[in-house]
């Protein structure tokens, strides 16, 4: 989890950087409100679109389901950990470690970023960084990595 946060803070500068409100907007009233269970859809280069389930808990605690990332493009058994975060300017940012296919051939282990804004009470967009596991000593961060978009709307259920 201190990797988690560790990448987020160094790759915060790269994707934008805002000041932490709240973990649950509270202080704000008129603010999106991140709580609750999303439908994520990005998509990076050389991952191709892939969709995953972030579900909020409280205090910055979440979970990501990956829907489509194992072999086969079937979802993965069971959630894995992530952090969440709403920012200033209804901005909000969520990370968590995953296992992601590249290309054909291979699969990767790294953190996956999100960091959007909310459009509307239900919808967010914004940029996601896959940041791999691997040394990449000619990469600016250290590591391989791939940026992309993604859009995250509301899951009623």
């Amino acid at each position: 989890m201190r990797f988690i946060l560790a990448l987020i803070l160094l790759v915060s500068p790269v994707l934008g950087s805002s000041t932490v409100l709240t973990q649950s907007g509270a202080d704000d009233p008129a603010s999106q409100n991140l709580a609750g269970r999303w439908r994520v859809k990005f998509d990076l280069s050389g991952v191709g679109e892939k969709n995953l389930i972030l579900e909020t808990t409280s205090r910055g605690a979440a979970t990501f389901l990956p829907l489509d990332t194992e072999p086969e493009n079937k979802p993965l058994a069971s959630p894995l950990p992530a952090v969440w975060s709403e920012l200033t300017n209804k901005r909000v940012t969520f990370a968590g470690n995953v296992e992601l296919p590249l290309g054909t051939c291979c699969r990767e282990v790294g953190t996956l970023i999100f960091k959007g804004t909310f459009a509307s009470n239900h919808s967010i967009t914004g940029r996601a960084i896959f940041i791999a596991s691997t040394v990449d000593e000619e990469n600016f961060n250290g590591f391989r990595s791939t940026v992309g978009t993604f859009t995250a709307t509301r899951d009623p259920k």
